[in-house]
């Protein structure tokens, strides 16, 4: 990957080296004008419809807190630059980088297929997660609607669901989500990863600010709707010291869980998070990068089951007991019952036959 780096304005990643399935490779280069010589660039997003023949996308990673999941977007206009769902844009002949912010996949048949998916004899109730990989609730959402679409025929299911985001947008449908959460069908989770409007405007350039996250934990709480707060990811060295104000703003916001994730740095994303932090704080880059590598066993990363979110050693083992302290504190260790599956039932289709004994 180039060294080369450009501040592109409005977005998390410095550059968009090629994917690892691209056949040629593209390369930035310095053709000698400076940072302060350059004009400021912007780069449009553009939005393409994504054709699927199946909705809901299943796991058995035993470190992912559910087995159903719904994706309505792929790529993210948070731009977020540690997002783990950055190398899935190389499956499209795309950049994790650049392109994995700009050039994003929407699917307008969500609703159509998931009612599909339901309404067979041979579906049996899950939870189901929506946004396990990219943010439900970006930008263009507010336009799309899919995500509202989705929730929509969960509703008339009765069919249980979470969701997380880091946007203030899933308000919106607070109209679908708290009676649904009231009949024990439905918890949310809202990620906040820094109190430091600076330090979030940089690492997530289009996600909702700090205080309007915990807006968002606020009245969703006082709607009724369980939440949980997650800290994801905790970056030693640059956010790792906001963990208790993060739990103790969260509680005080009416909060009932929490939860965080190590930094992960899988495939592209360790050379485009170095390259961000080059860029945006030189003066911690190498001191981050040796403390990650201390959780990694000397790597960048540790994809392995049981490492991959928590990291290993002496500063994994003290995150850990940081935040479980934290969250006893502030009454953040609720413990949670399963949502509903038994209220789940088939609406009726237009002509079928009334059941005059039923």
């Amino acid at each position: 990957m180039s060294t080369f780096t450009q501040q592109i304005r409005g977005r998390g990643a410095r550059s968009n080296a090629s994917g690892r399935y691209e056949s040629q490779a593209r390369e930035a280069f310095d053709d000698g004008w400076t940072a302060e010589d350059a004009e400021p660039t912007q780069l449009s997003t553009s939005v393409t419809p994504e054709k699927a023949r199946v909705i809901i996308t299943r796991n058995d990673s035993p470190d992912v807190g559910f087995n159903a999941s719904i994706n309505p977007y792929r790529g993210c206009e948070h731009g977020c630059i540690y997002c783990y769902a950055r190398p899935a844009h190389a499956y499209m002949g795309l950049s994790p980088g650049l392109d994995f912010e700009t050039k994003l996949f929407f699917k307008p048949e969500a609703a159509r297929l998931l009612e599909a998916e339901l309404s067979s004899p041979k579906y049996r109730p899950e939870v189901i997660h929506i946004g396990g990989n990219t943010d439900p609730y970006q930008p263009q959402e507010r336009r799309l609607r899919v995500t509202r679409s989705l929730m929509e025929v969960l509703a008339r299911f009765s069919h249980p669901f979470s969701a997380i985001s880091k946007s203030s947008l899933m308000l919106r449908d607070l109209d679908l989500i708290a009676p649904m959460a009231e009949r024990n069908l439905a918890r949310v989770a809202i990620s906040i990863t820094s109190l430091d409007r600076r330090l979030s405007r940089s690492m997530e350039p289009r996600a909702a600010t700090p205080e309007k996250r915990l807006e968002t934990v606020r009245r969703l709480s006082q709607a009724g709707v369980p939440v949980i707060v997650m800290v994801a990811p905790v970056i030693p060295g640059l956010n790792d010291h906001e963990m208790e104000a993060i739990l103790e703003r969260s509680a005080d916001a009416g909060a009932k869980g929490a939860g965080y994730v190590a930094l992960r740095l899988p495939l592209e994303i360790k050379d485009l998070f170095r390259e961000w932090l080059e860029t945006d704080h030189p003066d911690r880059a190498s001191r981050v990068m040796s403390l990650v590598r201390q959780m990694r066993g000397g790597k960048d990363y540790d994809s392995q089951w049981g490492r991959r979110m928590t990291g290993e050693g002496p500063l994994a083992a003290l995150m850990s007991r940081r935040f479980e302290a934290a969250k006893k504190r502030y009454g953040l260790d609720y413990g949670w019952e399963g949502l509903d599956l038994t209220q789940f039932k088939r609406p009726p289709k237009a002509g079928d036959q009334i059941d005059l004994f039923g």
